[in-house]
């Protein structure tokens, strides 16, 4: 019996040993299982933000061509109202899948800025449909409409843990004549 006794020591370092190992790995593996599903979350975040962004910015270019066919922006494409009905009704309707993602997934904040942003965007529409010669309400329109886009992707930039970006906003220098 004294020689199970003097073995007992050991017996039991070799199971505290296996249990803190069994139990490093479990907590290893548990970190590495939220760390990967949090990775696969704010992707799936981040595609649900691009694709909303994207059909909504489809709408706002088609209303910029429209604008310049009133003679309100100076778009280099004009499309006639007629023209543009079937490519803002697709646009409409592709917004609605997105958006529903967009709820599903996306963060009170970021939610609550592309609320905003469409809200500007339907006005831009509405605008359209009074078919109104008016270059300084829309180019009002369009500044609210800007600043609303980049506030809905600022909150997208913090949502994600992003570093600050770009405003989207491009200036074009004008060009100069050969001759000055």
């Amino acid at each position: 019996m004294s020689a199970f006794i003097q073995q007992l020591p050991a017996l039991i370092g070799v199971v505290v040993g296996a249990l803190g190992s069994y139990l490093a790995i479990v907590r290893g593996d548990q970190v590495r299982f939220r760390r990967e599903r949090t990775a696969r979350w704010e992707e799936r975040r981040l595609t649900v933000y691009s694709d909303y962004a994207r059909v909504l910015k489809k709408s706002v270019t088609l209303t910029y061509r429209v604008s310049a066919h009133l003679g309100n922006d100076p778009h280099p494409h004009p499309l006639s109202p007629e023209e543009a009905a079937p490519q803002l009704a697709s646009a409409l309707e592709a917004r609605d899948p997105v958006g529903e993602a967009l709820l599903m997934l996306g963060s009170p904040g970021v939610v609550e800025r592309a609320r905003e942003w469409v809200v500007l965007v339907i006005e831009m529409e509405r605008f359209l449909d009074t078919r109104v010669h008016d270059p300084e309400a829309w180019s009002a329109l369009l500044a609210r409409q800007r600043a609303a886009r980049e506030q809905y992707y600022s909150a997208v930039r913090d949502d994600l843990a992003l570093p600050p970006g770009h405003s989207g906003r491009w200036i074009f220098d004008e060009p100069t004549s050969a001759g000055s």
